[in-house]
Parts: structure tokens; sequence; C-alpha cells
């Protein structure tokens, strides 16, 4: 769990330098993501300490609930930004922020899903999973760099909406993950 926290928060950070000087708002709605998903791993990390069922459900619930919060704030910005829209800057440094985005997020994936099926953790199996299409998400940064340099200017918050879209149906897959224990009915 430590290292995917720290492979995140490393990806969250990095993405971080870029947005301040991109100000872009698909970035901005990854950085989020990813930075929440960094902190997910500390309540997972205490259950799993404390080798409670019951408190790796709750942590299960914790995940859901900061994706969704997530997804929330990256609507929130992607829908201002469509109506104050807003000229990017740095399109080569978006992109490869993109790419950070994608290969942080598939460490972290291949991190959280060995340990949870090593410890059969129906609640890390769901995290792992949710990291690997997270990675894809992030690609998606990259899709909003070259639409923008090609000059398509709302390409931005049309992504950062497509990665909300995302981030929201990826909520729904955790939750059901969470509430049935791993099980599908």
């Amino acid at each position: 769990m430590a290292r995917s926290l720290a492979i995140l928060a490393v990806t969250a950070l990095l993405q971080a330098f870029v947005f301040v000087a991109s100000g872009s708002v698909a970035l901005l709605a990854d950085l989020i993501h990813n930075a929440g998903d960094a902190l997910t791993a500390i309540p997972l990390a205490i259950a799993f300490l404390a080798r409670s069922e019951r408190g790796e459900r709750w942590a299960g619930y914790a995940v859901v609930t900061t994706i969704f919060v997530s997804a929330v704030v990256a609507g929130v910005e992607s829908i201002e930004r469509l109506i104050h829209p807003r000229e990017l800057d740095h399109l080569g440094a978006l992109a490869l922020a993109g790419v950070i985005g994608f290969a942080g997020n598939e460490l972290a994936a291949r991190v959280r899903l060995r340990a949870g099926v090593r410890i059969d953790s129906p609640a890390l199996v769901a995290d792992g999973h949710h990291a690997r299409v997270d990675g894809y998400v992030s690609l998606g940064v990259v899709l909003a760099a070259v639409a923008v340099a090609i000059g398509i200017p709302r390409a931005d918050p049309i992504v950062g909406l497509a990665i909300t879209a995302l981030i929201l149906r990826i909520t729904v897959q955790a939750w059901r993950t969470v509430r049935t224990g791993g099980h599908t009915h």
C-alpha cells in the first residue's frame, strides 16, 4: 500500500506542476482524481493492518466516496471552463502530464492488484482495477493537448467532462464491488 500511495502521490505532484503552468481543466480533473486515489490508500492500509473485514468494507466505502467527490469537482470545473473558456499554455508539458498520469496509474494498479489477489481483498482488487482504468483516463489529457494544439480550444473542458463521466462509471463499479464483497451476482 505504501508503494501505491507513493506512486500516485508523485504522479499527482508532477501533474500539479504542469496544471499550474497550463491551466488545463482536463488535467485538473485527472490531478484531483489521482490525488484522491493516493489518499484512498490510507484507509485501506489501516483496515488491512487491523485485519478487520468490517474495517476493510468501510475503507472500500471511503474509496468510493473519494472517487465520487473527485467526479463532482472535476465536473463542476469542466462546466465552468466551458462557460468561461481560457487559453491553455504549455501544451507539450500538458501532454507529458497525461503520459505521466497513465504510467503512474498503471504502476499503482499492478501493485494494488497483486496485493489484493495475494491477500484476497475485494476492496484492494477494486481499487487496482480502478487505478488501471484511471491510466487510460489520463490519456484523455494527451488528447485534450493535441486537440487544443490543432485549434479546438473547447476540447479541454469537453475532455474534462468525459473524464468526469468515466470517473462516475468507476464509482458505480467500485460501489458494486465493495457492497458485494467482490462477489458478482
